[in-house]
């Protein structure tokens, strides 16, 4: 069998019409979970916070429980910080659970998703850790298939990339801008993967970014992601050190500057 016929009948790039809408809504499994679980009806906080590592969400500790959050699989945190509110929800790691969890966060009232997301360094920008505001994210991963066609990258909004980027000029520390890979896969970062990578220009890797931004794209919804890098992959000795409170004080202070970006009249 050719590379070719073998490509086309792989099952993740058959059956996709990009513009046929869905038989399964996340409006219509909210309206199930609140029957199920007694949820009040109400809408989440405007700016909403995804945190796969869940730093910021055990900074914060319990009691801060959203009760208008329906999700059945996850816990939303209300969080005041810096005269913003947001609602965060902890530890949805990968492609496939961000997504699940972004569809449910609009249907349920947010205006604007920030992921930050703990990433590796493809190439070295400094010591870790740093952040990176991603632009646009390397696809591997099947995510992004289903919201939109192939392609290499997804690429965030250039017009809010921009916004983010200006109110984030003076952001101390210094924020990169740039492409990060994002892989379903992360054990199987080989050195021929990373290299790959590399090439097409990318600054880290991480888990959520291109089906973040193939979702924010299809749906038409403002996204941004964010990675804060961390580590060299465990490469050496005393890796994966984010800072003070594991990098939660200085991930809700990047949370808030861009959500005063995000608020500012373009």
């Amino acid at each position: 069998m050719t590379a070719e016929k073998r490509g086309a009948a792989v099952p993740l790039l058959q059956a996709k019409n990009h513009a046929e809408p869905s038989v399964f809504q996340p409006e219509n499994m909210l309206r199930e979970a609140r029957r199920q679980k007694n949820v009040p009806f109400g809408t989440v906080p405007p700016v909403c916070v995804l945190d796969p590592d869940g730093d910021i969400v055990r900074a914060i500790g319990p009691g801060h429980r959203n009760p208008f959050w329906a999700c059945y699989h996850t816990d939303m945190q209300n969080v005041e910080f810096a005269g913003e509110t947001f609602g965060i929800v902890g530890c949805a790691v990968g492609a496939p659970f961000a997504v699940l969890v972004a569809e449910q966060m609009f249907a349920s009232g947010c205006r604007f998703l920030i992921s930050l997301t703990s990433s590796g360094q493809i190439a070295p920008a400094g010591p870790p850790p740093y952040f990176i505001l991603i632009d646009r994210a390397l696809r591997d991963e099947g995510t992004s298939l289903h919201y939109l066609p192939p392609d290499a990258f997804a690429d965030a909004d250039p017009l809010l990339v921009g916004r983010i980027a200006a109110g984030l000029a003076a952001h101390q520390p210094p924020v990169r801008q740039g492409a990060t890979w994002t892989t379903d896969a992360p054990f199987r970062e080989t050195e021929a993967a990373i290299e790959a990578a590399r090439q097409h220009g990318v600054l880290a890797v991480e888990m959520e970014a291109a089906a973040l931004y193939a979702f924010a794209k299809a749906r038409d919804k403002p996204v941004i992601c964010f990675a804060h890098v961390t580590n060299q992959m465990a490469r050496i000795d005393g890796d994966f050190e984010k800072g003070e409170a594991n990098g939660a004080r200085d991930g809700l202070d990047l949370i808030a500057a861009a959500a005063r970006a995000w608020r500012m009249v373009p």
